[in-house]
C-alpha cells in the first residue's frame, strides 16, 4: 500500500512547478485507461514516477547544463522527458517513442501543457532519429545497459552524456556493459538522486562519450 501522507507531502513539495499537478492528473486519467500506467501505480504515482524523475533533473545540473538539448528514449507515458521539460523549462526536450498510442498520448500532453514550443515527439526508435545528436540522452525502463547504450550513444554528441534511470540491478548492469567497446564510450558511474526526499532515492548510470 502507498504512503498517503508522503505522497501527499510529495505532491505538495512540487505544487509551485507550473503543469507538474496537471500531469500527473493525466496519467492517473488517460493515462492508466491507455494502458500507460498501471492502476495499482496511481497511489504511489508522485513517489514512484514523478518525483523519482524529477530529483534528477533537479541535482544533475552538472550532467544537465542549462539550455541544453535532452532526448528521451522510449518516452512511454513521459518519464522522464515530460517531468524534465516541466521542472526545467531552460530544457529543449524530445520525446523518441515508437508505439501510436503512447506518442499520441504524449502529443497530446505536450499540446495541453503548452509545451510545443520546446518540446517536439518523435514517432520512432532511436535508430530512426539519428543522425540528429543531444547533449542529453536519457531513458528509464526500456533496455538493459548494454543494449540501450547501443541504442542511445549513437544520439549523443561527442562530450555528451547518457542518464539511464535504473533499479536495485544497476551495478550489474554496469558489469555487463563494460564488454562494450568502441563508439567514444566514456566511464561510467552509478549515482543516487534525491536522497532524503523520496525512498529509495533514484539510482542513474551515467555514461558520459569522449570527444
Amino acid at each position: 500500500m502507498s504512503d498517503v501522507p508522503r505522497e501527499t507531502e510529495l505532491r505538495a513539495r512540487y505544487s509551485n512547478v507550473p503543469g507538474l499537478q496537471a500531469f500527473a492528473g493525466m496519467l492517473c486519467s488517460v493515462g492508466v485507461d491507455r494502458g500507460l500506467i498501471g492502476p495499482r501505480e496511481v497511489p504511489r504515482l508522485w513517489s514512484r514516477h514523478v518525483v523519482n524523475c524529477a530529483v534528477v533533473a533537479e541535482e544533475a545540473t552538472e550532467e544537465i547544463p542549462s539550455g541544453c538539448s535532452v532526448a528521451d528514449v522510449g518516452s512511454g507515458a513521459g518519464l522522464p522527458g515530460l517531468v524534465w521539460a516541466l521542472v526545467r523549462p531552460d530544457l529543449r526536450v524530445t520525446l523518441i517513442e515508437p508505439l501510436l498510442r503512447r506518442a499520441t498520448f504524449l502529443s497530446e500532453a505536450v499540446r495541453d501543457l503548452d509545451l510545443g514550443k520546446r518540446v517536439d515527439v518523435v514517432r520512432g526508435r532511436a535508430e530512426d532519429v539519428a543522425p540528429r545528436s543531444f547533449d542529453v540522452v536519457t531513458a528509464r525502463a526500456v533496455a538493459r545497459l548494454p543494449q540501450l547504450l547501443v541504442w542511445t550513444m549513437p544520439l549523443v554528441v561527442q562530450g555528451g552524456v547518457i542518464l539511464a534511470l535504473k533499479g536495485a540491478g544497476a551495478a550489474e548492469e554496469v558489469q555487463e556493459a563494460s564488454r562494450v567497446s568502441g563508439g567514444g564510450l566514456g566511464p561510467v558511474t552509478i549515482r543516487s538522486y534525491g536522497v532524503g526526499v523520496i525512498e529509495p532515492p533514484t539510482t542513474v548510470v551515467v555514461v558520459r562519450r569522449m570527444p
